[in-house]
């Protein structure tokens, strides 16, 4: 399995985005915050994006008071889209507390973007203030950092600024402090951005859409069939994407087709949770009362989305290919989702069948057994022979026996696999949070995001 590593790079701009016209959103200006104070920074994802030299009071410039990036966007852009929430169609949404920022190249020459969270009010706001919670964007720098460990295509959180404005949300203690999130994402285009256009009837801009996706973010800018050429690749990322989060034991909450970009890559993260055993009901979302969006059905609400996608491509292309380009998901998922294991389990891939077995074991002896999913790594990762009597029970009788056939892909030989798994649960993230509301003290945040990336080096080592 791929993990795409930071590559340093220069700083390069490359303003993609004006290629797609006024329809795509709309010029705003950045809320004026009482306060920015600094809260974090991604010193790993910087020189990949040329801006490392960057000094805090240059860094605030920019991604608090936003201040245009050299040669980047003259003017921030509420992006505009439609979307299904809980599979019921909104044509009233768009980027209503954030915007895009700026568009640059990285080390390996991709369009990357920053975009934001909590900026300000946007014409797509509705009733909302435009603001993010500190503790919404800690939560994220959490998620985002954990995923990427683990191997999971996600945003990065790029930058963290206390905004000095009190806030009153319902669905935690109010008032709260305030922030602005960056994120460094690979596109923002969602497939609720198709569904706006086509919803409009926008035939013209369905195709330019299609034309820009596949020239920016899949290299492939000249096919006969570009509706289900984007399909097909969609397809897949998104396929990875649903077993990425899965084998890392993620729920992300709130898998609406606004919050699924054209690339695969895992964004915008709001009521997620890491499932400490494998548990196909765990919800994320309290409001999430019929496990639509539940552990074991991710990769279901995923495909659903991309039928969506599939609907909207129908405007310019032929049923037929794109049923068959769509039809390919399970496949691809239950690929990815065995590669992606086998990854996290550390053993070398033995074929198709045996690998599909052993995976099949090892989800059938978790569910059965709840040890903890970060536990059962840990434990067995590049160690295909038994080792630990925790496992001796008739629950993991038949994935020892299947395992004991394998050979390990990667030797434990990062200080990380001498101590204990780390892991992202509920009850931590709360004494994180409640370390920095109750004392304003950040230590434990830091100290986690270093074992996070730890943790990353060992797995990737």
């Amino acid at each position: 399995m791929d993990v795409i590593e930071p590559k340093p790079a220069p700083y390069r701009p490359d303003v993609q985005i004006a290629s797609l016209g006024d329809a795509i959103g709309d010029p705003v200006t950045a809320a004026d915050f009482p306060e920015t104070v600094l809260r974090f920074r991604n010193d790993r994802w910087a020189p990949a994006v040329g801006l490392e030299s960057l000094s805090d009071e240059d860094w605030v410039r920019h991604f608090g008071r936003f201040e245009p990036l050299p040669d980047n966007l003259p003017q921030p852009l509420a992006l505009r889209y439609h979307g299904h929430q809980f599979r019921v169609y909104n044509p009233e949404i768009g980027d209503g507390r954030g915007f895009l920022f700026a568009q640059l190249r990285d080390g390996e020459g991709r369009l990357l973007d920053l975009a934001t969270k909590g900026s300000g009010t946007t014409p797509y706001s509705r009733r909302g203030d435009g603001r993010l919670t500190l503790k919404g964007g800690v939560r994220e720098i959490m998620a985002t950092e954990m995923l990427e460990a683990l191997g999971v295509e996600t945003s990065k959180t790029f930058s963290l600024i206390e905004t000095g404005e009190q806030l009153h949300r319902g669905d935690e203690p109010s008032p709260t402090r305030s922030a602005v999130l960056v994120r460094l994402g690979h596109s923002h285009i969602r497939i609720g951005t198709f569904q706006r256009a086509a919803f409009e009837r926008n035939e013209d801009f369905v195709a330019k859409l299609t034309r820009y996706c596949l020239d920016q973010y899949y290299g492939a800018p000249d096919v006969d069939d570009p509706g289900a050429a984007l399909l097909e690749r969609a397809v897949d990322a998104c396929a990875r994407q649903a077993a990425g989060m899965t084998v890392a034991g993620f729920v992300h909450g709130v898998l609406n087709s606004d919050n699924i970009n054209i690339t695969g890559e895992s964004f915008d993260y709001g009521p997620w949770r890491f499932t400490p055993k494998w548990t196909p009901g765990f919800t994320a979302a309290y409001f999430d009362e019929g496990g639509l969006y539940a552990f074991g059905r991710q990769a279901e609400a995923i495909h659903w989305n991309l039928a969506q996608l599939a609907g909207c491509l129908t405007l310019i292309g032929e049923s037929d290919p794109l049923k068959a380009a769509f039809d390919r998901f399970p496949d691809r998922y239950r690929e990815h989702f065995v590669s992606q294991f086998l990854w996290r389990l550390g053993f070398a891939p033995r074929g198709s069948e045996e690998d599909l077995h052993l995976v099949a074991a090892a989800e059938k002896a978790l569910t059965e057994s709840g040890v903890l999913i970060d536990r059962f790594f840990f434990d067995w990762m590049g160690r295909p022979q038994w080792v630990d009597p925790a496992y001796a029970g008739e629950a993991f009788a038949h994935f020892r026996t299947r395992a004991s056939a394998y050979e390990p892909a990667r030797a434990r030989t990062h200080a990380y696999w001498s101590g204990e798994p780390c892991s992202m649960h509920i009850e931590e993230v709360e004494a994180i949070w409640a370390r920095i509301a109750e004392d304003d003290d950040w230590a434990p945040l830091t100290a986690k995001v270093a074992a996070i990336r730890a943790m990353g080096a060992a797995y990737r080592d």
